[in-house]
């Protein structure tokens, strides 16, 4: 009796150690998970990159983080409304001007993340040699099936597409929307064939890693000059969570350093969170000049 009644002290005693353990790491985690974060992106590559890596290293400081992907004019006006905190995917100032334009009063721009991005239609090298230039294109619809692969309707770089249409006077070709990755597709497919193609393109992009492009020249300049791509939060972030917000200012890389994430995210079966997170923890010496000095 007296071993049984000593035995079911010391589980007591084990059980109530291992409540106090339990708790502690509770505690321990609840003060490391320093709030919600909620990113907004497009679904391009070089978005998807970027958007991984800020939230590899949000997480990496102790923040949660919630990822959205939008078409862009609803992205905007995620940010805009603050159901979204931040955004690493505003191309400016041509692209997304418009929209930047309508919340201008509700977001903050803490400028350029990426420069050296361009925009423009793309095809390859091979066609680039008997159609150069955008003002070329009406001549010889039927070499393009008479089409211009495009990506999301919503985009800003259809938009501007449809403008450079009209620029040049191009009717004998129409722009078809579909999205990035089945652009890509096609892309991909039409270079397998040697046949020609002309689709909607933007740098960064992995695309011009994996084959031979080439932008069409623009001699009217109707997709404007080289943009970058800015970060963009809700007024209020600053207050509310100020090291996740000079996080998102510190956060600048270069086109090469984001290419290779694209690149990461292009092989089979690839997880772009656990491509962002490899590295992240491969890149210390960049993620510092992010993170350092911004302890809350």
């Amino acid at each position: 009796m007296t071993r049984n009644l000593l035995s079911q002290s010391v589980r007591y005693t084990m059980l109530a150690m291992a409540a106090g353990v339990s708790l502690s790491a509770g505690a321990a985690q609840a003060e490391e998970n320093k709030g919600t974060i909620n990113l907004a992106y497009v679904e391009w590559a070089s978005e998807v990159a970027s958007t991984n890596v800020v939230r590899a290293v949000l997480e990496q400081e102790g923040y949660k983080v919630n990822m959205d992907s939008l078409s862009a004019a609803v992205m905007w006006q995620a940010v805009g409304t603050g159901d979204a905190d931040a955004i690493v995917a505003a191309w400016l100032p041509t692209t997304h001007g418009d929209y930047l334009a309508k919340v201008k009063d509700k977001v903050e721009d803490l400028g350029p993340n990426l420069d050296g991005t361009k925009l423009g239609l793309v095809v390859p090298e091979y066609t680039y040699e008997k159609v150069s230039s955008i003002a070329d294109l009406n001549a010889n619809a039927d070499l393009f099936d008479d089409k211009i692969v495009g990506i999301d309707p919503g985009a800003g770089l259809m938009s501007m597409t449809e403008k450079a249409m009209k620029d040049y006077d191009i009717d004998n070709l129409s722009l078809q929307s579909s999205s990035g990755a089945a652009m890509t597709s096609a892309l991909g497919n039409a270079i397998k064939n040697h046949e020609n193609i002309v689709v909607t393109g933007w740098t960064p992009h992995w695309m011009f890693a994996r084959w031979d492009l080439k932008y069409l020249e623009d001699p009217k300049k109707a997709y404007g000059d080289a943009e970058h791509i800015d970060t963009v939060v809700h007024k209020g972030l600053k207050e509310r969570m100020p090291q996740a917000y000079a996080i998102l200012d510190n956060f600048y890389w270069t086109p090469e350093q984001m290419s290779e994430v694209m690149l990461m995210n292009q092989e089979p079966g690839s997880d772009p969170y656990a491509n962002a997170k490899k590295w992240v923890s491969e890149h210390p010496d960049v993620v510092k000049k992010w993170t350092e000095g911004t302890a809350e």
